[in-house]
């Protein structure tokens, strides 16, 4: 059996390497090359090989095996390891000298696993594979390596509006600083509130919010004693613009009498 670094799903025996299930792979050569039959006392008349399953291939996503011990029939059953399944089903009535036992773990909770299962000669040593016991002829050999877990995926963080865009924003909130004053005169105020009256829903423009303040260029032209050129300024309403500007047309109305029907 080929070494493979993907965890085992299951160890068990076979009575003909033909009698594996789909997804188990029975061992029937030891390292040596000689076959890993375990003779008759498997309990069937061709003896019985040792199988394992690494879950068709692919990274396991259930129980796997985290060890694997032999007992003898007169030692009890390990707590948290259950008795190697056998295919076909065991026949009744028959004794087993050894026996074998698999400890299963789910992997998420595993951090070694069972990677490889391996039978040899009893004077045989293994680098890198620990002895589990023996049984007939052969010893057995499993190596242990390391669970590899995927990742979680990674979560977003959360951004924060950056100040541009809480300065934006409509609803006032006392946690943000408080933007300098605007430096305009009271009746430029004044005006600006009559236009846009906040208790209306339709008084609202896309002005609304946004902080008024002199560019810094045109603040050193503004001394102390250009406040009373500021001061002399004339607000006009509309109905005084629309009084001072109106035009009645009335020239170009006159002449547009004056011309023949055909014309117009």
């Amino acid at each position: 059996m080929a070494a493979a670094e993907t965890p085992l799903t299951g160890v068990a025996w076979a009575a003909a390497p033909e009698a594996a299930p789909a997804g188990w792979t029975a061992i029937t050569v030891t390292v040596e090359g000689a076959a890993a039959n375990l003779g008759k006392g498997f309990g069937h008349k061709s003896g019985g090989y040792l199988c394992v399953s690494t879950g068709g291939g692919q990274a396991a996503a259930g129980p796997v095996v985290t060890d694997v011990v032999v007992l003898s029939d007169r030692s009890p059953q390990p707590p948290g390891y259950t008795r190697a399944p056998e295919f076909p089903e065991p026949r009744t009535g028959i004794s087993r000298k050894k026996r074998l036992y698999v400890k299963l773990t789910p992997v998420d909770a595993a951090e070694t696993a069972v990677v490889d299962v391996q039978l040899s000669a009893k004077s045989k040593a293994l680098p890198q594979y620990m002895k589990i016991g023996e049984m007939g002829n052969f010893a057995i050999w499993c190596k242990k390596g390391p669970v590899l877990k995927g990742s979680p995926p990674p979560v977003p963080k959360r951004r924060g509006l950056s100040a541009g865009l809480r300065q934006l924003s409509l609803q006032s909130s006392d946690s943000e600083p408080k933007l300098p004053p605007a430096r305009c005169s009271v009746r430029r105020a004044a005006q600006h509130e009559a236009l846009y009256d906040a208790s209306n829903i339709y008084g609202l423009s896309a002005m609304d919010g946004v902080p008024f303040t002199l560019h810094p260029k045109f603040e050193s032209k503004l001394s102390s004693s250009s406040n009373a050129l500021l001061a002399d300024l004339t607000v006009k309403s509309l109905a005084d613009i629309e009084k001072e500007y109106n035009y009645a047309f009335v020239v170009e109305r006159t002449a547009a009498a004056r011309l023949p029907p055909g014309v117009c």
